[in-house]
């Protein structure tokens, strides 16, 4: 029997520690960002993230997108959210007014229905936002917040969903932004000065800070730990690790712990397992592990003015998903429950779509890796994705061909014993024309997002 590894809280320990088999294998998790943010359920709609980002921090904080900022934008004098807030609740109603309405809201929850669909929709781990930057927490601590009575939801959320969760085969994710807290620094970030001053908090931050992950740790065993914004200075978060791996040595950790010095100008790496791209992805295939992070729509957190044409369509998510797998990475999906803990008919419809593609395709995305490259274009300039398992290649056609009879360019492979089309009976032929293939199909396929087509080789 194979010795459990020991960690120290070192980096030449901590750096040891590998990228689980079932991680690279998962392909697809679920985000849930959910808190006091669901129920105003407001931010500006319209905003493309990165195109909000290129005008700049300034413009960015006073018309975000991000309805989980609600607390931080309502701050900021003349934004769409100060206005809403003013015009729908008064200015002296506070957002520690939300508190009892939430907490009525979240009676109605059922964390079991919730696990459920995200088990039926072909998700292999579930990353739940425990506590977001205004400082709610969503599990019954023994690290209360100091600056806020009864700052703590009435219900485990944490533990209730976890549970549920596990019960469902799925691993269980934590999400917790370490660096930011608007009840121990309420200074709201406008600006490039600002935003480095959220760095700065007391020193008793980092405490409370560091007792809670380990808390989360202890008392419900996650298998990710999923940091946000870095970590408060002062702390070895290789003792998190060490202590961590130690227990769950198939954990694994994100790569947002890094130590921001807003006075020395500088910012201290730290050790992570994979990387985290935000409503982006990469071009080619990457070495290091991955995990694409983004809503449904334009918001983590549910904005009840979203239509639909500020989400994804179902091809527009599918062929994110092929991308992303093709490219080394994972899809972590995010919902913005509403505050009674209902995903919204957008989201749910999206989920449940996407799902019944899964279920016929899933073969080419689950447990698979990437091939010697990502992408191919057919003749008729329909794009390609690419994944493999030992003696198979899929390679998936992101768009119906107008015809029974296709060709891949520059896809030379000598070794092929059958080619068969996930979820079609169609007998499928090829012929290796130079550098290309060419395939050819019984009869015309149905209309789908992406049609799977497995290589088995000699």
């Amino acid at each position: 029997m194979k010795k459990k590894m020991k960690y120290t809280a070192d980096i030449e320990s901590i750096s040891k520690h590998e990228v689980p088999e079932w991680f690279h294998d998962a392909k697809f998790g679920i985000f849930i960002h959910w808190g006091l943010f669901s129920v105003p359920a407001y931010a500006i709609t319209g905003i493309d993230l990165m195109k909000s980002l290129a005008k700049g921090v300034d413009h960015h904080t006073k018309y975000n997108p991000y309805a989980e900022w609600y607390l931080n934008t309502m701050k900021i004098d003349g934004s769409p959210t100060q206005k809403y807030h003013e015009e729908t609740y008064g200015k002296d109603f506070s957002y520690d007014d939300f508190v009892p309405m939430f907490n009525e809201a979240v009676k109605e929850w059922n964390p079991d229905e919730m696990a459920g669909l995200f088990k039926q929709i072909g998700a292999r781990y579930v990353v739940l936002v425990t506590r977001h930057c205004d400082g709610f927490i969503l599990w019954p601590t023994k690290q209360p917040n100091p600056n806020k009575e009864n700052y703590t939801s009435p219900r485990d959320i944490v533990g209730e969903l976890t549970k549920a969760v596990k019960q469902n085969g799925m691993k269980m994710g934590f999400y917790y932004c370490s660096a930011w807290e608007w009840t121990f620094n309420p200074n709201p970030l406008m600006d490039r000065e600002s935003f480095e001053g959220n760095y700065i908090n007391p020193p008793e931050y980092t405490d409370y800070v560091t007792n809670h992950w380990y808390e989360l740790i202890d008392n419900y065993e996650p298998s990710i730990l999923w940091s946000d914004m870095g970590y408060p200075p002062g702390t070895n978060v290789n003792e998190i690790f060490a202590y961590f791996y130690n227990k769950t040595p198939d954990g694994v950790v994100n790569d947002r712990w890094d130590h921001h010095l807003p006075k020395e100008k500088k910012v201290i790496k730290n050790h992570h397992d994979f990387l985290t791209p935000e409503y982006r992805t990469f071009k080619k295939i990457k070495k290091d592990k991955f995990e694409v992070c983004r809503g449904i729509g334009n918001s983590f957190g549910y904005n009840k003015f979203e239509i639909e044409e500020d989400h994804l369509s179902i091809e527009e998510l599918i062929h994110m998903l092929v991308d992303v797998v093709s490219k080394n990475g994972n899809l972590l999906l995010n919902v913005g429950p509403m505050a009674d803990g209902t995903i919204p008919e957008f989201q749910k419809q999206r989920l449940i779509d996407l799902g019944k593609w899964l279920d016929v395709n899933g073969e080419a995305i689950f447990d698979t890796r990437p091939w010697k490259k990502p992408r191919a274009r057919t003749i008729e300039g329909i794009n390609l994705r690419f994944t493999q398992k030992p003696g198979l290649l899929y390679a998936i056609l992101l768009d119906n061909p107008k015809s029974n009879e296709f060709t891949i360019k520059d896809l030379q492979i000598g070794d092929i014993s059958k080619i068969e089309l996930l979820g079609y009976d169609n007998e499928v032929s090829w012929v290796q024309k130079d550098k290309n293939l060419q395939i050819s199909l019984s009869s015309k396929l149905e209309n789908a997002p992406a049609y799977s087509f497995k290589l088995i080789l000699k």
